[in-house]
């Protein structure tokens, strides 16, 4: 792929907004996109670029300012599509690309410029100036490699490339906490089974690549004990993998004295480490065992690095290396949450700790999100980085595709006057 300098493209960019920002459209637009009517820091707006989509779950801004998302479409089989939005005079323009696909979900751009698709089973990539004709199975179809199992309670699949080429991606578990169909909890004396084995539930896998053909040498299950990890980003510094936990429901069900479950278990924010084991379905939280465990040994698991609100549903996150946002935001970590209850519906930004790890302050980029009069309320799924700096954010019940972005401070000419 060549090599760009987001400066070049971030200038035009910037020059809009400041524009904008000068004049009496601010209030209704941000970068020439209708504004969202939300919460943001100043110097912040979010402008939607698209909307009208059935259950957008994925984004993916291309070097060329256009902009690729997945719909889902619906919880049925072979609903899903693959849209393009391109920039134009008149905003984005939108163009199917592809349709029938079952219940895509992630996108991602891949080593060689290919775009991958994550559905149910498989995962698939293709080039977009010809996505019918150059669609390929990388895992599971025709591939020649063991499918997804795609099964239960979380079959969808996320995924994320690391400076390698090497592709992980989600196998999220088919229960909630290990119970049977009926919803029986577990028998505490014995393992949860489909946490275990080759093929095991509640996993990350990793695809080794061979480059440039695309295709998988080996897989193998990279770290255990993990929900549903929809939410992937790798540091750009130490390209460590991270991952955002959605963690168990209906924790008061076997727990005396707790009427509800609003604010236990937390999701978490977990550093992934080969051949780890997260805790999922024994423990919870800081290693506590779950009142279905009670005598799990939690010491034996890897503990989050730092714990999210409980049931902000982390469904996608990006680290930020762009020059748009201020400086305090370069190589933060920012995580949509797009939970119906209390701590959901926001988009926040973890800033780097001395060591560069996403444990600093957390700062709400997009708040107050609920639903406005002729707004529905947010609920963010994917989250990218665009080339231009900005952060594109898909919603599905919405439909919507935003831009968040930041303009200089316009400076007040009678404030930067001499003598004032």
């Amino acid at each position: 792929m060549t090599p760009f300098d987001s400066r070049t493209v971030l200038r035009p960019a910037l020059a809009a907004a400041l524009c904008l920002m000068g004049g009496s459209a601010a209030a209704a637009t941000c970068g020439g996109a209708p504004r969202l009517a939300v919460t943001t820091p100043t110097g912040f707006c979010a402008g939607i670029i698209g909307q009208g989509f059935k259950f957008a779950r994925g984004v993916q801004p291309m070097l060329d300012g256009s902009v690729l998302v997945v719909d889902l479409g619906g919880w049925q089989k072979n609903q899903g599509s693959v849209w393009l939005l391109k920039p134009g005079a008149g905003g984005f323009q939108k163009t199917l690309l592809m349709k029938k696909i079952d219940r895509p979900n992630g996108i991602v751009l891949g080593p060689d410029g290919l775009v991958y698709v994550g559905a149910i089973k498989r995962v698939f990539r293709f080039d977009p100036r010809d996505p019918e004709g150059s669609s390929k199975d990388v895992i599971g179809g025709n591939s020649g490699t063991p499918g997804l199992p795609g099964i239960g309670r979380h079959p969808l699949t996320a995924m994320r490339f690391d400076a390698k080429g090497d592709l992980y991606v989600n196998v999220g578990s088919g229960s909630d906490h290990c119970e049977d169909k009926n919803g029986k909890a577990p028998d505490p004396a014995k393992p949860c089974l489909e946490a275990s084995g080759a093929n095991a539930l509640g996993v990350l896998r990793k695809y080794t690549m061979q480059w440039p053909a695309g295709t998988v040498k080996s897989w193998e299950v990279h770290a255990t004990g993990l929900r549903n990890s929809m939410a992937l980003a790798v540091h750009p510094t130490t390209q460590a993998v991270w991952q955002g936990e959605n963690s168990r429901d209906a924790i008061q069900v076997a727990m005396k004295g707790l009427k509800n479950d609003n604010d236990l278990p937390h999701d978490e924010l977990n550093l992934i480490e080969a051949k780890a084991n997260y805790g999922w379905p024994y423990c919870y939280d800081n290693n506590v065992a779950s009142p279905e465990y009670p005598d799990a040994k939690c010491a034996a698991y890897r503990a989050p690095v730092r714990l999210l609100p409980a049931h902000a549903a982390p469904l996608g996150m990006t680290f930020y290396t762009g020059d748009m946002f201020p400086a305090q935001y370069k190589n933060s970590l920012i995580v949509g949450y797009h939970g119906y209850r209390a701590h959901g519906r926001r988009l926040v930004a973890f800033l780097p700790d001395a060591q560069g790890a996403p444990l600093g302050k957390m700062i709400e980029l997009i708040s107050d999100w609920g639903a406005k009069p002729n707004q529905a309320p947010g609920a963010p799924v994917d989250v990218k980085q665009g080339p231009d700096g900005a952060i594109y954010v898909v919603e599905d019940h919405s439909g919507r595709v935003l831009r968040l972005q930041y303009a200089f401070p316009v400076p007040d000419p009678a404030k930067s006057a001499p003598g004032k």
